[in-house]
């Protein structure tokens, strides 16, 4: 979801034309990306990674 489907429920408008404080605001917070930049992909991918590395690690040591 992008700021240009949301209104704002402050003064009906779109939040991605920031009109009031808080369209600026929600704007903003919508735009900064947590965990470090990352996307959801890559999230993916590294946890995906981890598992098959501990699978590696479990047979390596016959547990």
């Amino acid at each position: 979801m992008s700021c240009e489907d949301l209104v704002c429920a402050g003064c009906a408008h779109p939040v991605a034309e920031g009109r009031c404080p808080m369209c600026r605001a929600n704007r903003e917070r919508m735009h900064q990306h947590g965990m470090g930049g990352m996307t959801p992909a890559l999230v993916s991918l590294a946890l995906l990674a981890l598992f098959f590395l501990t699978l590696a690690l479990r047979h390596l040591t016959g547990a």
